[in-house]
């Protein structure tokens, strides 16, 4: 009974308190509602997935074209397309100050994006 007695005795607001206060902390770090930061984030994320998708669309048409799938006039409209679609990529880049860098990904074992 002697050591629930001590119990009672003990004073853990102070650390109940700090405790609180680290948490608040913690989730005013986590939380971001500022629009311009939500917008940037956004941005980076759908730029990242087309990047990504283009990058797979590029591979893919030049296995194609490796493998004499793909005529000559056909080669000429995806390079055209592949050209236009990168020179767009760097207007929204620079329309939501990205860079390159940016848009990285780390695939896991498969290493970066780019």
């Amino acid at each position: 009974m002697s050591d629930i007695k001590d119990l009672d005795n003990i004073d853990n607001t102070g650390d109940f308190t700090e405790d609180i206060n680290s948490l608040n902390d913690s989730f005013k770090n986590r939380l971001n509602a500022d629009p311009e930061g939500v917008q940037q984030g956004l941005a980076k994320l759908v730029l990242t997935l087309i990047e990504l998708l283009r990058r797979l669309m590029e591979n893919q048409a030049m296995r194609r074209i490796e493998n004499g799938t793909v005529d000559d006039t056909d080669i000429e409209k995806l390079g055209e397309a592949f050209m236009n679609l990168e020179l767009k990529m760097i207007e929204l880049r620079d329309a939501f100050d990205l860079t390159e860098e940016d848009l990285n990904l780390n695939l896991g074992p498969l290493g970066d994006l780019m």
